[in-house]
């Protein structure tokens, strides 16, 4: 069953990335593709140790409100630009990132790249601490809403920034316009964690990402056919 979890824990990664490659009129090479999730799964372990550290200074238990949303925003920041980085290391120099919306395309394949090994790894902490019976017991209701929640959260908070890095790009490398993809990005990311850490339904937070979905899409067409 520790397969199965594993197994699954691919599905929701690869289901919006087949969703979201349709937005692209000029497929990219697969190769690169591959290498841009492969990317994002190591950026995954590296924000691990990252949020591993941040903890240690920055307890998310710590006294009145201010330490908990340190604690939100600082999580989301370091996940957000990690995956940036993964996304930009990947396609560094590629001559196949050749239009806006590649950079929104890689950037969004790195963060499902990312989201993916986090599913792996929630998928599968079940067994490690309470056996196949704990495990088979919310399985499946983990992975339904991973899909719908973690997976399209860091897949929607991937092309926002995609989206910024792509003006950026444009605009002749203006730093700034990135940096507010990555705050704009980071405060979705925080927002949808508190909703999350705040209700006790999905309801609220799923909502919330349809929303941001929207813009998203739209964002898309922005970019369709425009040249770098």
């Amino acid at each position: 069953m520790g397969w199965l979890a594993i197994i699954l824990g691919f599905i929701p990664g690869f289901a919006w990335l087949y969703f979201y490659m349709q937005e692209d009129p000029h497929p990219e090479p697969k190769r690169l593709i591959f290498k841009t999730f492969c990317y994002g799964m190591l950026g995954a372990i590296i924000a691990l140790g990252l949020e591993l550290a941040f903890n240690q200074y920055v307890p998310s238990g710590g006294p009145g409100i201010l330490f908990p949303l340190l604690s939100l925003a600082g999580l989301s920041l370091i996940e957000e630009v990690t995956k940036f980085l993964s996304a930009r290391s990947a396609v560094r120099k590629s001559p196949a990132f050749d239009e806006p919306i590649d950079a929104m395309i890689y950037s969004l394949v790195a963060a499902l790249g990312f989201a993916t090994l986090e599913n792996i790894g929630a998928l599968t902490s079940p067994f490690l601490q309470g056996g196949i019976a704990a495990a088979n017991a919310n399985i499946f209701e983990m992975i339904s809403f991973r899909f719908v929640g973690a997976t399209l959260l860091h897949a929607l908070t991937g092309a926002v920034i995609g989206y910024h890095w792509a003006w950026s790009i444009r605009e002749f490398g203006r730093v700034r316009i990135l940096l507010t993809g990555i705050v704009v990005a980071t405060v979705l990311h925080a927002f949808f964690n508190y909703l999350i850490l705040s209700f006790e339904s999905y309801f609220q937070p799923i909502i919330f990402l349809m929303i941001v979905g929207f813009f998203v899409l739209a964002d898309f067409e922005k970019f369709k056919n425009k040249k770098i």
